[in-house]
């Protein structure tokens, strides 16, 4: 059963890369092939379907949809145009600094959802590539979400495990990520220096923009700020509350579709993002279900013979290649009951910290390696753009190549120097 569900597996990533179907079809066919296959039956299909993904996603493209109806995102956006003197790498840098501040704050997966808006009215009004700062934004809302224990979801599992606090992330992590997203967005201004050229025409056009009329419904502003507010406010208490961050993200898309028409709000949830997902997770518990992700973990950790150095670089890499390629949740799941078992061989915390850098940052490399990069990818498709696979993959293994060579050398001095 491992075999053919690795196939699977396989067949669907080839899929997806080679765009030679829809990834949303991709997805779906992977799992409907599982399930023909009856590796898992129907009662147990749902149990690997993450819904508290599935229903925060859904939430917040509720809650952002209806906020952005406001216009408070246009307007948001003439002010960063404005502050920025419509240059297009001040832009850039501006969006992603504010997108790793707020995935360190929120999760991954809300701030790109924030963020979509704001990038389509900013390279809309100056007639840019988006492409650019849709990839900027993937990789920021990684990189800054590694930095605190409700960023990113496999820091929430590691800090329940290890008994790690908010701020034990906070004061690890920060100063590592901080020099790894300086890193990244040096690369990636040489990278896109081409898409990034100031033309004189953009300061013309800045001055013809005004800021007043923007927002063309106060009440509706207020309200879904508001919202907005108590719910990022439930992310942030969510460990204090338990309470998980979904049943907020689904409370407030409630509160305010009852001033809305239903239909019509639901009808711009992208849906084929949500079942893309839903595809995936099938595919990916069928894999686990055969013994393939613990079959990979005890490999990685059995090469090291105890070495506590070469474990933790090895937990290290070996977290960022599989979590490019496979969802990093599961992934996490079952390398924390391998390095529980090696509790009294060795000192647990760098493998802790090893784990988190390699699981968080590896989501970079590829276009499938975080829910954050599907979200922009499917997103970037809905409006008339499209990120490739195998472009994504040039800058995304470049950048977390840098990313783990970095955390690397940090982990060095940190605990082994």
């Amino acid at each position: 059963m491992l075999v053919l569900a690795s196939l699977i597996l396989i067949v669907t990533y080839i899929l997806i890369a080679w765009e030679i179907i829809p990834k949303v079809t991709a997805a779906m066919l992977g799992a409907s092939v599982m399930l023909l296959i009856g590796h898992i039956p129907a009662s147990r299909a749902f149990s690997h379907i993450d819904f508290a993904v599935i229903f925060l996603l859904i939430g917040m493209m509720i809650i952002v949809n209806i906020t952005s109806r406001s216009g408070v995102f246009n307007w948001l956006g003439i002010v960063i145009l404005k502050r920025t003197f419509g240059e297009p790498k001040l832009i850039l840098l501006s969006l992603a600094i504010l997108t790793a501040f707020l995935s360190a704050f929120l999760d991954n997966v809300t701030t790109v959802v924030l963020m979509l808006p704001i990038i389509y009215n900013v390279t809309a009004r100056l007639n840019i590539n988006p492409i650019p700062f849709l990839t900027t934004i993937i990789l920021a809302s990684n990189i800054g979400g590694t930095a605190t224990l409700i960023g990113d979801p496999p820091n929430i599992l590691i800090g329940t495990a290890a008994n790690l606090s908010f701020m034990d992330f906070l004061t690890e992590l920060t100063p590592v990520i901080t020099i790894i997203l300086i890193a990244a967005l040096g690369v990636l201004l040489i990278y896109y220096r081409r898409d990034l050229r100031s033309k004189p025409e953009y300061r013309v056009l800045l001055s013809d923009i005004s800021i007043q009329g923007v927002i063309t419904d106060f009440p509706l502003m207020f309200r879904s700020l508001t919202v907005l507010f108590i719910v990022i406010l439930g992310f942030m208490l969510h460990g204090v509350l338990h309470i998980d961050a979904y049943v907020f993200a689904l409370f407030g898309a409630s509160l305010l579709l009852l001033g809305e028409r239903p239909k019509q709000i639901m009808n711009e949830v992208e849906w084929t993002t949500i079942f893309f997902f839903i595809g995936l997770f099938i595919i990916i518990g069928g894999f686990a279900e055969a013994g393939g992700i613990q079959m990979l973990s005890r490999a990685v950790l059995d090469l090291t013979h105890g070495n506590l150095q070469a474990t933790t670089f090895l937990v290290l890499w070996a977290s960022g290649l599989f979590s490019a390629v496979i969802d990093n949740i599961p992934f996490t799941i079952t390398m924390i009951p391998m390095i529980q078992d090696m509790h009294g061989v060795m000192n647990l915390t760098p493998l802790w910290w090893s784990l988190s850098l390699g699981a968080c940052l590896g989501g970079n490399a590829t276009l499938v390696g975080a829910a954050a990069n599907v979200i922009v990818s499917e997103s970037s498709i809905h409006n008339g753009y499209k990120i490739h696979f195998f472009d994504f993959l040039k800058i995304g293994v470049m950048i977390t190549t840098l990313s783990l060579a970095i955390s690397s050398i940090y982990l060095y001095f940190r605990f082994f120097f």
